[in-house]
């Protein structure tokens, strides 16, 4: 005789909902799970290959906007005091405003390091590195106004259409830390330009530089900081929303605002982890702080540090807000307040780098957007100039303790050995393991790059 069966109790509509609803969420959390390990893969800021064996894998670049004069600091000119007043043939050269005779240098300038090459009295700790150190005297850009060559200098461009130096680098060689961003830019309010400077252009959002305007870690990622959710909690809601804009912006056929919106999202999630550490500047012992001086530029130049070491790809350091090195007038006074300012930071980084054996794959930028007249301008200032100015090279590969390059006899203009903006990010990226003509991105239908069509590397400098 069969068994009748067992007796099981009747379940409602909506707890059988219920309960099979569990099941869907789990398959819904292995798919998030599953879309996690995916997106790991994809990761815009992971490492990549270089072209070709680098000798550098980071840069600092000390960003003294607003143009220093070229000959008072780091090209003298011993013909600026025999024709001091005067405009001699070769001093004719057209400047922006109206300018004077020929203007001497206030400072003196003192043969230094083993190498004996020249450098300014204001720049007394940066002389003690000069053996370090490749001074480039033959540097010229194409225009004298501020916002043009600024951005000429940061992105290869007068205009501000192209993505900087600083994106293009993340985006051919990614980051070596995932829990930072892999371009940081320190700097005080803003320039001339602004965000333009270090914008990522067409490339994706993600390779916009982080600007941070006040060195404090607490505030630096209050922003960020959940205070309400564990991480893990935080981590399965962001895979979730994460999940949710991709399906929005795969119905959108593509969309680079969102695509940057979401990969915003991620990092700013892993920067709670590590962002607080790296720019805590109060953990270092007081001789490496002693080392750098006190002030907003010596703090940010110590944060740099702290941030290659850390693995990010580059570091801007702008002087100030504005563009304090803009000297038109009492030149002596303000080239000389301003070199105290930076003189012993510039210096204690140099050292700091070299001590941590750092220097030797980090590559240190020195310099403005352009030069300063030899003329005068008013009494005791000097106009821009374009035609000819200095920038420096350390570490990452490049020949210490050389000059290379020169202006004619005033310092007016590059006559020798002539590098452009578009040579010098020739130069910076080959050391970086990148060849400057293939390093492109297809945007409107054209491939672009850095160097747009132009640029040479300068090997002579590379050691």
């Amino acid at each position: 005789m069969p068994q009748p069966f067992p007796h099981h109790p009747t379940i409602s509509r909506r707890d059988l909902l219920r309960k099979a609803g569990g099941g869907f969420a789990s398959l819904g959390l292995a798919s998030v799970l599953a879309d996690q390990t995916a997106s790991a893969t994809d990761n815009p800021l992971l490492p990549k290959a270089s072209h070709f064996q680098p000798k550098a894998k980071r840069i600092i670049h000390l960003f003294m906007n607003g143009g220093p004069s070229q000959v008072d600091t780091f090209d003298p000119k011993p013909a600026l005091e025999k024709y001091h007043g005067q405009r001699p043939p070769g001093a004719e050269r057209k400047t922006e405003r109206r300018t004077g005779g020929l203007f001497k240098s206030p400072f003196q300038f003192k043969q230094s390091g083993e190498s004996g090459i020249p450098v300014s009295e204001i720049f007394p700790e940066v002389a003690k590195c000069i053996d370090d150190i490749c001074v480039i005297r033959s540097m010229h850009t194409d225009v004298p106004n501020h916002e043009p060559s600024l951005l000429m200098m940061n992105s290869g461009i007068t205009q501000p259409i192209r993505p900087s130096m600083g994106s293009w680098l993340c985006y051919g060689l990614g980051a070596e830390n995932q829990n930072l961003p892999g371009f940081v830019v320190l700097c005080p309010g803003k320039p001339v330009v602004g965000p333009q400077l270090w914008s990522n252009g067409f490339l994706p959002g993600i390779y916009q530089g982080c600007h941070i305007d006040k060195l404090d870690p607490k505030h630096i990622v209050d922003h960020i900081n959940n205070t309400q959710l564990s991480p893990g909690t935080q981590r399965q809601q962001l895979d979730l929303i994460n999940r949710l804009n991709r399906i929005h912006l795969a119905d959108r056929g593509g969309d680079d605002q969102l695509e940057s919106r979401i990969q915003s999202l991620e990092i700013a999630f892993r920067m709670q982890t590590e962002a607080q550490e790296a720019f805590d500047i109060t953990r270092e012992s007081k001789a490496t702080r002693d080392l750098y001086g006190s002030g907003q530029f010596a703090d940010s130049c110590l944060a740099a540090r702290r941030l290659v070491e850390r693995g990010v790809r580059m570091v801007q350091v702008y002087f100030g807000n504005g563009q304090p090195w803009d000297d038109h007038g009492n030149l002596e006074n303000g080239h000389r307040s301003k070199a105290q300012s930076s003189d012993r930071a510039i210096a204690g980084l140099l050292r700091d780098l070299k001590s941590r054996g750092l220097l030797e794959d980090t590559l240190v930028l020195w310099g403005g957007e352009f030069g300063r007249t030899p003329v005068s301008e008013g009494q005791n200032g000097r106009d821009h100039n374009h035609h000819g100015f200095s920038v420096w090279l350390a570490g990452g590969g490049v020949k210490g303790g050389m000059t290379y390059g020169e202006t004619d006899e005033f310092g007016f203009a590059a006559v020798k050995n002539k590098v452009h903006v578009h040579d010098l990010h020739a130069t910076l990226l080959h050391l970086l393991g990148l060849d400057h003509e293939k390093l492109t991105y297809r945007y409107s239908g054209r491939d672009f790059r850095l160097t747009d069509v132009h640029g040479k590397v300068v090997h002579d400098i590379i050691a």
